[in-house]
């Protein structure tokens, strides 16, 4: 039991693995009067002369009031305490490199940011994950024998799909390339004067949407086209588009990416960079069994927290998330570091549209100015949570 300012903000971070959570009760701006706060295993509860809130916890989350301990006031933050906490794993994520993708099937993709159809009907017979970056030279020092693939790109084949680290590879010919009754959704950039199409300088291999001018990918060769996970849906043809928040959709393409790579290759730093080539942004994963649940505690009624489990929940008041350092790399920032981490074999390049890198800087710069002041910077990073 102790006492805060009235309408404080509650924090809770709760560490699935660790069996652990930081709760954090925020000093109002303007006062109040003085509260009791009390913690029960499903709930917080805080009472004031005028009344009292308590915040209900998601299903399957357990706090254990009798391990409080750290008890200390933060100026600035409020009130620290530290306690033991348990949350049921949250179910399995379907791996962002297959994103409902299964061989077999019939896949219609979609543009993400407004729903236009890119690819209709397209019967996909193979789903393949293209081998790492340095696939070549694990090649040439393992084989005995020369290399067969020297300098032999991997193209996919008409009802193949290829899937990177953040992008699909996929043949087009039939659908870019050739007139069809309904025309393809979007537009690669070629001079005009030209009787047929031919791959063009980078700068005009873009592949844009018709409908809302987003960049979708690029073209890699005449029959072969890039599409980045965060700006594509591909769902089974039966489905309807699903509406998804640009900023929700960012986050969990980018977040799933981090926890794949780092389980994978051991990987927790990367760069994100744009298509331009410029680095953006260095991300540096800490941890990716958070929790987090947040609230104003400005009602005066019960207040339930639905772990998002649907969309169109009202405010992001609990969600599972990545924990993250960032340093944004715009305007000439942290150059040094920057190019420190590009010569370092041990970090991973995420490339993405330029304007995604600018999306993405923006949704970890919101994180985390909504963070307590004290859990802001780490050493000289900045850190934010990424919802999955």
């Amino acid at each position: 039991m102790a006492t805060v300012a009235a309408e404080a903000r509650v924090f809770l971070e709760v560490r699935r693995r660790l069996q652990s959570a930081l709760l954090i009760l925020g000093d109002s701006k303007e006062g109040g009067l003085p509260m009791a706060v009390s913690v029960t295993p499903s709930s917080l509860r805080m009472q004031s002369p005028g009344g009292c809130t308590e915040l209900r916890l998601p299903a399957g989350v357990r706090l254990a009031p009798s391990s409080c301990r750290g008890l200390q006031h933060v100026p600035g933050d409020g009130l620290h305490l530290r306690l033991h906490a348990r949350a049921e794993c949250r179910p399995e994520l379907i791996s962002v490199f297959n994103q409902s993708l299964q061989a077999q099937e019939c896949c219609t993709f979609y543009c993400q940011s407004c729903g236009e159809v890119v690819i209709r009907d397209r019967m996909l017979l193979r789903v393949l994950p293209l081998p790492g970056d340095n696939w070549g030279a694990l090649v040439d020092e393992w084989c005995c024998h020369p290399n067969p693939f020297a300098n032999k790109p991997l193209h996919p084949q008409e009802n193949d799909c290829f899937t990177g680290d953040c992008f699909y590879l996929v043949n087009l010919k039939s659908d870019l390339w050739q007139p069809r009754p309904e025309g393809a959704p979007m537009e690669t950039h070629h001079p005009s004067s030209e009787n047929h199409p031919k791959l063009t300088p980078k700068a005009n291999t873009k592949v844009i949407c018709k409908r809302c001018k987003v960049m979708l990918g690029e073209t890699v060769s005449s029959e072969t086209t890039k599409f980045y996970m965060t700006e594509i849906i591909i769902l089974p043809s039966e489905r309807n588009f699903p509406i998804i928040p640009r900023s929700q959709f960012v986050q969990s393409i980018i977040a799933q990416c981090m926890v794949e790579l780092s389980s994978a290759r051991s990987t927790f730093r990367f760069t994100i960079q744009g298509h331009d080539d410029k680095v953006y942004i260095l991300l540096w994963l800490l941890n990716s069994d958070s929790l987090v649940i947040e609230s104003l505690g400005q009602s005066t009624s019960i207040q339930k927290f639905p772990v998002l489990e649907d969309a169109n929940a009202d405010a992001s008041s609990a969600w599972n998330a990545v924990k993250v350092l960032y340093q944004p790399c715009i305007k000439s920032r942290n150059a040094e570091l920057s190019s420190l981490w590009e010569n370092d074999i041990s970090v991973h390049s995420l490339t993405l549209p330029s304007t995604t890198c600018l999306e993405l800087l923006l949704i970890l710069s919101k994180s985390n100015a909504t963070l307590p002041p004290s859990l802001r910077c780490m050493n000289s990073f900045q850190v934010a949570f990424l919802k999955m």
